[in-house]
């Protein structure tokens, strides 16, 4: 095998080429991985971490699983990317099995999740547009929201960190600042072609929306004909212990948004639409060079069997009842736990200015979490943990509290 010169350098040397050619856009921890294996990290040195936070929501499956190398190893061999101006075997395939998991009609796919958001706002500009022309295209979107940093999903990202070095952003988007019935009465009219929500807000702070809040949104959509479109780029493909997170809601959404772990680390995302939508974009409406390449569908396909395959989504249903009860328990002996909210493995531990000091100690300690809204600490882990692994970050997590408050 041929020499990698890249993993020789040392971690100063990486540091370096990265403040001299990169734009400075990450606030890097001082971790440098080297390699992964099930629900582990190493670093350069060795040293393993157990990852609470799966890439983001990304690593659903954890790392180096056989079955998804075999396909790397296979599809790469045979065809990597072919133009969308030609058929390969796994694209429709694909588009067919989300639109049966999800009950939508069609499928788009796309690089990322911020580009599946991109898509969905086209479809709901058509829709308005087809429906009533100019007069029909306000967009709604909620406080705290976050759905992509490209200006269609940045100008409905209403964190103010997001979008103030960028304004002026795309027009016509309003903001419900309140989870009430009211507030979205409120807001609505005709003029409204879609109503975006994350049914868990995910950068905001792991807020799961309330159920009649959602369940309005859904009936104002059909009375204002209007589109609800769930972004599930974080939330969807079995991470709350249902395969999306609208079904907790038991509403269906006209438009949905898939990324993050749909292909367990490897960049695809989608957007999907039901039949109301499916004239909404035609041939030169949109499109993308590599999105639904051949090696990113034919992975996605097996990342869905194996979960299918493996009970993961009862597993993570199972499991995440079990990692949130314990730190319910765990709060009432820390009172650096304010509130411990979520479904599955999505799961947020208010904590104040405490959050992000806990997220470097737990690093010191060989665990993975980051920070959420600044004072949230975010646990997003591989389906694939067992008890044993909840069981240790839970003592670790213990043991961090512990010390943040006899310092305090």
């Amino acid at each position: 095998m041929e020499k990698d010169s890249a993993i020789e350098l040392k971690p100063e040397d990486i540091q370096a080429l990265e403040e001299k050619y990169l734009f400075a856009t990450y606030k890097r921890s001082a971790l440098y991985c080297s390699h992964g294996s099930g629900v582990y990290v190493y670093d350069m040195s060795g040293k393993r971490y157990l990852d609470f936070l799966g890439g983001i929501s990304v690593n659903s499956l954890g790392y180096g699983h056989p079955r998804l190398a075999r396909v790397l190893t296979e599809q790469g061999q045979r065809l990597i990317h072919c133009s969308n101006l030609f058929y390969h075997p796994y694209q429709g395939a694909l588009a067919k099995k989300l639109v049966e998991v999800s009950g939508m009609a069609k499928a788009f796919f796309t690089n990322s999740g911020t580009e599946a958001v991109e898509a969905a706002l086209k479809i709901a500009r058509s829709y308005g547009s087809i429906r009533a022309g100019s007069g029909k295209p306000v967009i709604l979107t909620l406080k705290n929201s976050f759905h992509g940093r490209t200006f269609g999903a940045l100008s409905i990202t209403t964190q103010d960190k997001y979008q103030a070095p960028f304004r002026p952003l795309v027009p016509d988007i309003e903001i419900v600042e309140e989870f009430t019935v009211d507030a979205l009465e409120k807001a609505f009219s005709d003029r409204v072609c879609a109503f975006v929500l994350e049914p868990i807000q995910g950068e905001g702070g792991i807020v799961p929306l309330p159920e009649s809040f959602v369940r309005a949104g859904r009936a104002l959509c059909d009375r204002y004909d209007a589109l609800l479109i769930a972004d599930e780029i974080q939330c969807g493909l079995g991470r709350t212990g249902k395969y999306f997170a609208f079904e907790h809601y038991s509403v269906k959404p006209d438009v949905l948004t898939l990324a993050k772990s749909l292909a367990a680390g490897y960049p695809l995302g989608a957007v999907l639409g039901n039949a109301r939508v499916a004239e909404s974009l035609g041939p030169g409406d949109h499109g993308t060079t590599f999105g639904g390449g051949p090696l990113a569908c034919r992975l996605a396909l097996e990342v869905l069997d194996i979960i299918e395959e493996e009970g993961l989504i009862t597993k993570v249903d199972t499991l995440g009842r079990y990692l949130i009860d314990e730190l319910k328990n765990m709060a009432q002996r820390h009172r650096s736990i304010r509130e411990v909210r979520g479904l599955g493995f999505m799961i947020g531990i208010e904590m104040g200015d405490a959050a992000k000091e806990a997220v470097t100690r737990l690093l010191d300690k060989g665990i993975i979490t980051n920070a959420a809204h600044e004072t949230v600490l975010r646990l997003l882990p591989p389906f694939i943990i067992e008890k044993k692994d909840v069981d240790e970050f839970l003592a670790a997590l213990d043991a961090v509290l512990k010390e943040i408050e006899s310092a305090a």
